[in-house]
């Protein structure tokens, strides 16, 4: 018998994370780089930029500052 699931329904992502999350995404594509681009750049998985982008997870201010140099923009650009 599957355990449940911890958390099934992830929490509804705030505005702020929303924000954060499209401006990445805009700048990644923009510049044409592929998750795993970003992953190589900023040092984190691209699972995990993919939950970011997605709203799903509750991104840390070090792991935002990893992706906007990943991106080559000032943190304060993707705020």
């Amino acid at each position: 018998m599957p355990r449940p699931r911890k958390n099934p329904v992830p929490q509804e992502a705030s505005a702020s994370r929303r924000r954060f999350a499209e401006k990445l995404r805009a700048e990644r594509n923009r510049q044409g780089m592929t998750l795993e681009d970003l992953a190589e750049k900023s040092g984190l998985t691209w699972s995990y930029i993919s939950q970011v982008e997605r709203g799903v997870r509750n991104i840390t201010v070090d792991n935002m500052d990893a992706l906007a140099r990943g991106v080559g923009v000032e943190l304060r650009d993707l705020l």
